[in-house]
């Protein structure tokens, strides 16, 4: 199964991977800011529930106090990164700064918050109120939270402008992380590589900081990649699904994209 290198990104599907916990984190921070932005402008009640659901798992995750240092040094790690590679003739300056700016004023903003972020948030008795109730299945229907019930009814520009208030709390933590994955994504580049019968295996050079695996094949592939990594190597199976039955691994040769994402340290 061959996957043309001439194909523009835009029309492949990409697998990730993390390789490390900072980006696992990163990377599930970004999945529900993906979610709260789809809904957030969108007008049906529906919507305004899973925006409502995405915050308060933003909220909740942000509880972790380690959260905002971390940003913060990871921040650090690629201003490093950047200032060294500066001096090449190949650099685009323009485009460096550029960079070297988001990762300041986003340090700036990170080190400047009080507190735990989201703290706001969690702190909010009508949040508080429905993140309770989101444990149980079911627990946020109509009779069991009035008020949100309540809520729901308003027109849509009111609800828009509470939950834009309270994105606008954590909105830092969505332009950093977003910025974060944008530096480890584009630290290295796609390369075509071939997996035996479905199956690859790589090992890790042990003198980078391995962040992500990434793996692009067509979007109306019949494959999806099952990915694994440890600290040494990496492996990927070339997975088929089977109409009611377990997925199986394909048995034939997958041509596709590797992107080994690392930094050196």
């Amino acid at each position: 199964m061959q996957s043309d290198p001439t194909q523009p990104m835009s029309d492949m599907l990409i697998f990730e991977q993390p390789l490390n916990e900072k980006c696992r984190l990163l990377l599930r921070i970004a999945h529900l800011f993906a979610q709260l932005d789809f809904h957030l402008p969108q007008a049906h009640r529906w919507h305004t529930r899973a925006a409502l659901q995405a915050l308060l798992e933003i909220a909740n995750i942000l509880a972790r106090a380690d959260i905002k240092p971390e940003l913060i040094k990871e921040l650090d790690l690629y201003r490093s990164v950047l200032a060294r590679v500066a001096p090449g003739p190949q650099v685009n300056t323009q485009a460096l700064q550029q960079v070297l700016t988001e990762l300041q004023d986003a340090h700036t903003i990170l080190a400047n918050q009080s507190g735990q972020l989201g703290e706001k948030l969690r702190k909010d008795d009508f949040l508080n109120t429905i993140y309770q109730r989101s444990a149980i299945p079911g627990g946020t229907s109509d009779f069991d939270l009035p008020q949100l019930h309540q809520w729901l009814q308003q027109e849509h520009a009111e609800r828009l402008s509470w939950l834009q208030s309270w994105y606008d709390q954590v909105q830092i933590v969505d332009a950093t992380v977003d910025l974060l994955l944008r530096m480890i994504r584009h630290s290295t580049n796609f390369t075509m590589s071939q997996a035996t019968r479905g199956f690859f295996q790589q090992n890790l050079d042990r003198d980078l900081k391995m962040q992500m695996i990434r793996i692009a094949l067509p979007a109306d592939s019949e494959l999806f990649a099952e990915i694994s990594g440890g600290r040494h190597r990496f492996s990927v199976r070339f997975m088929r699904s089977e109409s009611g039955q377990s997925a199986i691994q394909t048995g034939q040769d997958v041509t596709f994209r590797l992107n080994v994402c690392s930094v050196a340290l």
